[in-house]
């Protein structure tokens, strides 16, 4: 299907993709009493944790080390939330496509605009703790927008892998949640990746998200862009994952309503 007649798709049934778009965020602060500020409050939590338990073996030899902590857990939080959601999206929703025919993949759009919004709300206090920790602000802050940018393409490629893969296979639910705790540790969230032997360091550039990570500690706290090459790497993870994605839906589309 061609790129014009899913956007023709997505215009048809914009009115629905808004509707769970809201569905989805009120779901998620249902019958808590902090409702929103839970999107705030849980990373912060997560930062004090992590530089409780890590902070005194890691904090004292690396420069703003609450910042290079925030970094890594707000990218990291982020890619989790979004994947974890999204791989649930069609299951979830099987009670809609079943009875009516519209593009599965807004179910999947939809978590993500969720998570986004609440991705925001959390840069917004990065941005204050950024402040606090005296590092000076400049225009090369811009291009923070380019690692969100290949996060949120390379997430959505993501989605659209494990929601048709747990249609499928239930079983990826656990895998995944193995998979991404892996992950964090592998993704230098807490520690430099200096105390890994040089011959060793390459393997981190193998993680998209350690690549995502690594580029806005560059931009926030080393105040330096990174090279055209590193730019395309990111970019390159972003656009392989949701070329995937889209590969998987289109071969496996027909075959969804068979498995719910």
């Amino acid at each position: 299907m061609s790129i014009t007649n899913s956007w023709k798709r997505f215009k048809k049934n914009q009115f629905l993709f808004e509707e769970l778009v809201k569905r989805d965020f009120k779901q998620k602060y249902k019958r808590t009493i902090l409702g929103m500020g839970w999107s705030v409050l849980s990373p912060l939590l997560t930062l004090l944790v992590l530089k409780l338990v890590f902070g005194f073996y890691f904090g004292r030899h690396i420069e703003h080390y609450t910042i290079y902590l925030f970094c890594g857990n707000l990218l990291f939080s982020y890619f989790k939330e979004s994947t974890t959601t999204g791989m649930n999206s069609l299951m979830s929703n099987a009670s809609i496509f079943s009875k009516i025919n519209v593009p599965k993949y807004l179910f999947l759009f939809s978590k993500n605009i969720s998570t986004l919004i609440n991705f925001g709300l959390t840069m917004i206090i990065f941005f204050i703790f950024v402040f606090l920790d005296d590092i000076s602000y400049g225009p090369h802050f811009l291009m923070l927008v380019f690692p969100v940018f290949c996060l949120i393409l390379f997430n959505l490629g993501m989605g659209l892998i494990l929601s048709a893969l747990f249609v499928f296979f239930r079983d990826i639910s656990y895998l995944y949640s193995i998979f991404t705790m892996l992950l964090m540790y592998m993704s230098a969230i807490f520690y430099d990746i200096n105390i890994v032997p040089e011959r060793f360091r390459f393997l981190f550039y193998f993680n998209p998200i350690y690549c995502y990570i690594e580029y806005f500690r560059n931009i926030v706290i080393q105040a330096e862009i990174p090279s055209l090459l590193y730019h395309a790497l990111c970019l390159g993870y972003g656009i392989l994952a949701f070329s995937i994605g889209c590969l998987i839906y289109k071969k496996k589309n027909h075959k969804f309503l068979y498995y719910i």
